[in-house]
């Protein structure tokens, strides 16, 4: 069985397929230990297969291994094990460590690996969002409705703006016959200075969401869900 295990595990690094086929491995003690103990010897793709596993297993022995992923040399392997922590519900002080290593790195807040971290930190109660006044706009059904109407998203913009509050990124969803699908918005990109005075980072982002809420789809059942920051995360 061992050996079976370990010859799968040297599939993890292999994207053209092997590696797909390997993540059915059969999981147990054996297995995984045999994961955990092989996770210096992989590349990052391997590292991410590995997370994918540990996340259908949903052992807690996978955390320690979780862990050590977090602080290591990838960003999508450190942020993807920050998020698996989140969804095993593993707490501890090491997502906070991470994301605090992560703004001494200067990496820009609105990168794919902090929101990551974010997300995982709120989930696991070590951060707590600042929640818009609008939220009351925000439907109960929250399973059929992932985010605010779009036809309110200006309003929205302007509530977070006016409290301080800097606007990332927004993302369009539409619900139809009982499933949720990704819609396409304006389609705008921008970068944010972040060295400059957050009142600035706050306008800047405010009016650039705008523009993008002039553009936006609308319908009763297009739903906008943006994604934004407080000062003190900054500084968590």
């Amino acid at each position: 069985m061992t050996t079976h295990i370990e010859r799968l595990i040297q599939q993890f690094d292999d994207s053209t397929g092997p590696s797909y086929d390997a993540r059915a491995i059969g999981i147990g003690s054996d297995a995984i230990r045999a994961i955990t103990d092989s996770l210096p010897s992989v590349g990052g793709f391997g590292q991410l297969t590995a997370i994918e596993i540990f996340e259908e297993v949903a052992d807690p022995r996978c955390g320690p291994a979780l862990i050590a992923l977090l602080h290591g040399g990838d960003s999508t392997v450190r942020e993807w094990a920050a998020t698996a922590l989140a969804s095993l519900k593993i707490n501890g002080s090491s997502p906070c460590r991470a994301y605090r290593t992560c703004l001494e790195r200067a990496t820009p807040p609105d990168w794919s690996e902090p929101e990551g971290i974010r997300w995982g930190l709120t989930e696991l109660g070590a951060r707590t969002p600042v929640v818009p006044l609008t939220a009351r706009l925000r439907p109960t059904a929250a399973d059929d409705a992932p985010g605010w109407p779009s036809a309110h998203f200006s309003e929205i913009i302007n509530d977070l703006a006016d409290h301080a509050l800097v606007i990332l990124n927004s993302q369009f969803r539409q619900v139809a016959g009982g499933r949720t699908y990704g819609v396409s918005g304006p389609g705008l990109d921008w970068e944010l200075d972040w060295n400059a005075p957050w009142e600035h980072l706050v306008e800047e982002s405010r009016t650039l969401s705008l523009l993008e809420a002039s553009e936006a789809p609308v319908g009763d059942n297009v739903f906008v869900a943006p994604t934004w920051v407080d000062r003190t995360d900054l500084y968590l």
